[in-house]
């Protein structure tokens, strides 16, 4: 499907099994307009709690079956369908909300354990949301999806830096901010992080991939062009962070991002993460 939105992963690809895109493409307009929101445009603070509310309550409707009300049908005409069809957690559709209502709140984050408990809302759901219509719900798989998808967050989060902060928004752990000397207001007034910024991108960069990379045995357990899917997702990921880090880790002034040209390279990496996995096993 086509996006009007920039995205470092596939969104409901020709990879995806043709009988749930519906479902993903449903779930990825749910959780991008949402994220909008709370996101986009000069509306205060309040108006936005307020459209989030609204939001809420058209969600309950869908959940009890009823018919969209004149805000969003196109989001919920939609997702009302993929819940019937698939019989969608409630739980893991509100806990988006929760996310982005905690963005209009721009908290700040002391340590990166409250970062990742945000991603568990902000974030995990869509995967566990994802292997629910795939009906995988062991322990371990939901792990390693928590794995991944918070590190698809951080890694958004590392890109998109520059841009964060002109917006008033900051997902720097304070802890490691003070612990590499970085002054988070002098950055805000437009001064520049020097080498202290580049180290600190560069250690969490380092906890992104190893994040990424506890939760990337997933791919290689879902079968079919679901399977294929998330390798691209894993992959993709792990691309920006190569950006990130070809660009001297300094995304407070450059974001990188994915271009066709990265495709091959994506497409070769997803494929190697089959024949490393073969060699194992034949090992």
């Amino acid at each position: 499907m086509s996006v009007d939105h920039y995205e470092n992963f596939p969104v409901a690809s020709f990879l995806c099994p043709p009988r749930l895109r519906p479902a993903v493409a449903a779930i990825y307009w749910y959780a991008r307009t949402a994220d909008d929101i709370a996101d986009e445009g000069d509306a205060s603070a309040d108006a936005r709690r307020a459209a989030l509310a609204q939001y809420r309550a058209a969600l309950e409707r869908a959940l009890a079956g009823a018919a969209p009300t004149a805000a969003w049908p196109h989001v919920f005409e939609p997702l009302r369908a993929a819940i019937a069809r698939h019989a969608l957690p409630g739980s893991l559709l509100h806990a988006l909300l929760d996310a982005f209502e905690q963005d209009v709140h721009n908290p700040g984050y002391a340590t990166r354990t409250e970062l990742l408990t945000y991603c568990a809302r902000s974030a995990n759901p869509i995967g566990r949301l994802l292997l629910h219509l795939m009906r995988v719900s062991d322990p371990l798989s939901l792990a390693r999806s928590d794995a991944i998808c918070s590190a698809l967050q951080l890694i958004n989060f590392w890109q998109d830096l520059g841009l964060d902060l002109s917006r008033g928004r900051c997902y720097l752990p304070a802890d490691d901010t003070l612990a590499h000397g970085v002054d988070l207001q002098a950055i805000r007034r437009g001064d520049a992080p020097g080498t202290a910024g580049q180290a600190l991108v560069r250690e969490l960069v380092g906890w992104s991939r190893r994040l990424m990379d506890q939760g990337a045995p997933l791919a290689l357990t879902i079968p079919g062009r679901f399977g294929w899917e998330l390798r691209a997702v894993v992959q993709g990921g792990l691309r920006i962070l190569d950006k990130i880090e070809h660009a001297g880790f300094a995304t407070w002034t450059h974001r990188p991002t994915l271009t066709a040209l990265d495709t091959p390279l994506i497409g070769w990496r997803a494929l190697g993460m089959s024949f490393r996995a073969a060699a194992t096993h034949d090992a």
